[in-house]
């Protein structure tokens, strides 16, 4: 009995079974392709420096300060800067210069010309560049120029000092000489004054009369 139950099984376990079809596999979607990479972006190209405007070159007035000042010279100033800076940054008027008439508060021009305490060129105008005496008003009245020589008999000491080369000690040299001589009868008298010599005379010469 027992080799008929194993007959039995083995029999029953060998039978043929039915087997199902495997199911239809789906063909799988293709992935979406990524989207190009942008291209490196150019770095901008540096901007070309920009040409200084007219207003930036018209900045600054150059002006050349000369006469009875402590540092002559040409001086730089700021735009708009008035006669009183260009003095000041020629280090000041010296001791003892006549001021009357001296307008501190024009407004400088470039290129133009401050003469302290001389005589004005006689081409000196009110637009030139020259701002002395008989100039444009910026500079200290002094004796006239070469086509108006000083008179020596009846200049006063102010006057005499405003000549070139001429200060407060030999303008009064001047008038002493005058008075105890009776006055100047030529120009060469100017010779026998103390403190004169022929440089001197030579410069002076033009500038005055007896």
């Amino acid at each position: 009995m027992v080799a008929a139950a194993g007959a039995g099984i083995y029999f029953w376990t060998g039978r043929p079974q039915q087997v199902r079809a495997p199911e239809v596999v789906v063909a799988a979607r293709p992935l979406p392709e990524a989207a190009p990479a942008p291209p490196d972006p150019v770095p901008p190209e540096p901007a070309a420096p920009a040409a200084p405007s007219p207003a930036a070159a018209s900045a600054v007035v150059v002006v050349d300060v000369g006469g009875k000042v402590r540092r002559p010279g040409v001086f730089t100033l700021p735009a708009g800067s008035r006669v009183t800076d260009a003095l000041r940054a020629a280090g000041g008027i010296r001791p003892g210069t006549d001021t009357t008439g001296l307008n501190r508060a024009r407004v400088l021009t470039d290129g133009e010309q401050v003469l302290v305490g001389l005589p004005a060129p006689a081409t000196a105008s009110t637009g030139g560049a020259v701002a002395g005496a008989g100039g444009s008003g910026a500079g200290i009245p002094g004796p006239p120029g070469p086509a108006t020589p000083l008179s020596l008999s009846t200049a006063t000491v102010e006057q005499l000092d405003a000549l070139p080369g001429v200060g407060p000690v030999l303008a009064r040299h001047i008038v002493e000489h005058r008075t105890e001589h009776g006055g100047f009868r030529s120009v060469a008298e100017l010779r026998d004054v103390n403190g004169i010599g022929e440089r001197r005379f030579a410069d002076l010469a033009p500038l005055v009369r007896p």
